[in-house]
């Protein structure tokens, strides 16, 4: 592991209440080896060299320590943003582990987001933060297929045991969901896959999905994942049919969107299942929101 300096690992979030209602940002490692062909994170904007190579922040503990004795607010710790907190070498290193003990050491919530089916080894910290704050699991599932999601992402568990994780997670009470995103056009925006994903996630006990119909794409990020797409479907011509559809767009929404939000919204309504990101933020925080009122009545 190499490990890489830094000055601060806790930053405070722009708009909480678009993104989950997180107020802090934690970032602990650098780099994913998922090898995820649609990953954002690869873009030049960001500046990560050899993105696929894992690193750590040296001294991240003690620095998050540091950090959050200093905060005089308390809040939701999002971590999973730019490198999945729960990589392979997590489970030796236990970085991702300590920072949320010390996140319930100073009573701070966390939202977690990641696609490794190791989240379940720290079940015991997350119930004993949901003590005091805000706990909040999203786990990424863009397929209900195994078969593709071990094309598009070849380091990542299988879809299934993904939403065995939600089941694990929900079965011991943690607020746990689905990002669905990014759904790519032409792979993965069918009304089948869409309604697979729902219905799983129901099975799951999965309390939200959260969409995205269609991927960004800029930079280098474009010709690698074109390099990709041909590399995984030779014969289909579908790098070709991004450049025709989509050239050199930004934001690649799936052709198909309005049919898949239509199913999409039909299938979550009959399975009581939140999509909207305000109703999610309300819904994890409302407990600890009803529990504020009710200490301050008193």
């Amino acid at each position: 592991m190499e490990y890489i300096p830094a000055k601060t690992i806790i930053t405070r979030s722009k708009r909480p209440e678009y993104w989950f209602g997180t107020e802090y940002n934690m970032n602990i490692y650098k780099g994913c080896c998922h090898g995820c062909i649609y990953c954002d994170s690869r873009s030049d904007c960001y500046g990560i060299s050899s993105f696929d190579t894992v690193r750590a922040k040296e001294n991240a503990l003690m620095i998050i320590r540091d950090e959050l004795r200093r905060k005089t607010k308390k809040g939701v710790i999002a971590t999973g943003a730019m490198s999945d907190p729960y990589n392979p070498f997590e489970k030796e290193l236990e970085l991702t582990r300590h920072a949320l003990e010390l996140c319930n050491a100073f009573g701070f919530g966390t939202a977690i987001a990641t696609k490794s089916s190791l989240l379940a080894r720290d079940i015991d910290v997350l119930t004993d933060i949901m003590e005091h704050s805000p706990v909040l699991c999203k786990v990424t599932i863009t397929t209900s297929d195994d078969l593709l999601a071990k094309k598009i992402e070849p380091g990542a568990p299988p879809s299934s045991e993904r939403f065995a994780l939600i089941r694990e997670l929900a079965d011991h009470g943690i607020y746990a969901g689905i990002l669905l995103m990014p759904v790519l056009p032409f792979l993965e925006d069918s009304d089948e896959n869409i309604r697979e994903i729902v219905c799983k996630a129901h099975e799951a006990g999965a309390k939200f999905i959260y969409p995205a119909f269609g991927m960004t794409l800029r930079e280098n990020q474009r010709a690698w994942y074109y390099e990709r797409l041909s590399q995984l479907f030779p014969g289909e011509g579908l790098a070709e049919r991004y450049q025709k559809r989509f050239g050199n767009s930004y934001e690649c929404r799936s052709p198909r969107v309005r049919q898949l939000w239509k199913v999409f919204d039909k299938e979550c309504q009959e399975a009581g299942i939140l999509y909207k990101m305000s109703d999610i933020i309300s819904s994890y925080k409302r407990p600890y929101r009803m529990e504020q009122l009710s200490l301050f009545d008193c």
